[in-house]
């Protein structure tokens, strides 16, 4: 079951749940500031910022002392396990995970995906979905099997949006900003055909120079950062999905299936096949 609501809530409300809850607790904040509270982990929450509480840990959470209210969007549900991955780098400890940097570029777009998510829940199957734009209290249940699926669907969405371009990690100091881009390059889609010769055009290096600056600079060449990102981008493919491990190999940019699991193999200990027997799989 999914369970939603939009509340705006004023100084004095808070809630609070010692034996904390039998499923996942989605939080996004829109306006104002919350504090919450999660096992001996403690944050608190401002507009743009999701935080997600794991079940079974006492927890609580109410307006922050000194604010005015707390407007933000909540869900219960049972979390996707691909999830997992997305969330782990925000782990505050005691199941809580808290995303305080989403950019502000996707806050509209996660909450539009909020608005769907309500109105889907709250679908029938039968006629047109509900209007998207829910008065402040109004709780939605999905019931149904299709209206549960589109819910969390919605939800995938805005764990992705807030997860993904959030808290990116620190630039290696004195690291040429040309080499810094190229990284970003390959980890944003490792799976591209990129060469030496089309990363450095995309850095206006000549090949030459770009590979002998990125080695120095980072310890390892163009092609093996992006042996290395397409090995990590495989891992996250077999943990999160159901795909075929020919297609994890050609999504990830490896042109021969054999040449991908050997690959695989040195660097995780396992085949892929065995890798997502043991971390996961199937979403769902």
């Amino acid at each position: 079951m999914v369970v939603l609501g939009h509340f705006d809530q004023p100084p004095g409300y808070g809630a609070d749940r010692p034996h904390g809850s039998a499923s996942w607790l989605f939080t996004w904040t829109t306006a104002g500031r919350g504090r919450l509270w999660q096992g001996g982990a403690h944050t608190s929450a401002g507009a743009g910022a999701l935080v997600v509480l794991a079940p079974g840990v006492p927890h609580g959470y109410g307006v922050e002392p000194g604010a005015r209210h707390w407007r933000f969007w909540w869900a219960h549900c049972q979390a996707r396990p691909s999830w997992a991955a997305w969330l782990r780098p925000y782990d505050a400890g005691h199941g809580m995970y808290v995303v305080t940097s989403a950019p502000a570029g996707v806050h509209g777009r996660v909450g539009t995906a909020f608005r769907r998510m309500h109105a889907d829940a709250r679908w029938t199957g039968t006629e047109a979905p509900p209007d998207e734009s829910p008065p402040d209290g109004q709780v939605a249940v999905a019931h149904g099997s299709a209206a549960r699926e589109l819910a969390l669907c919605a939800l995938e969405e805005i764990v992705l949006l807030a997860t993904a371009g959030a808290r990116p990690a620190a630039p290696r100091p004195g690291l040429d900003a040309r080499i810094r881009r190229a990284q970003e390059l390959i980890d944003a889609d490792p799976g591209a055909p990129h060469t030496v010769r089309s990363l450095a055009e995309g850095v206006a290096l000549s090949p030459s120079r770009f590979a002998h600056l990125f080695s120095s600079q980072l310890g390892r060449s163009p092609m093996r950062a992006l042996r290395e990102a397409r090995l990590r981008h495989a891992a996250r493919l077999l943990e999160s999905t159901d795909l075929p491990v020919e297609r994890v190999a050609a999504a990830s940019g490896f042109v021969s299936p054999f040449h991908f699991n050997r690959a695989f193999r040195e660097r995780y200990g396992a085949p892929p096949g065995a890798y997502r027997t043991t971390h996961g799989g199937s979403p769902g």
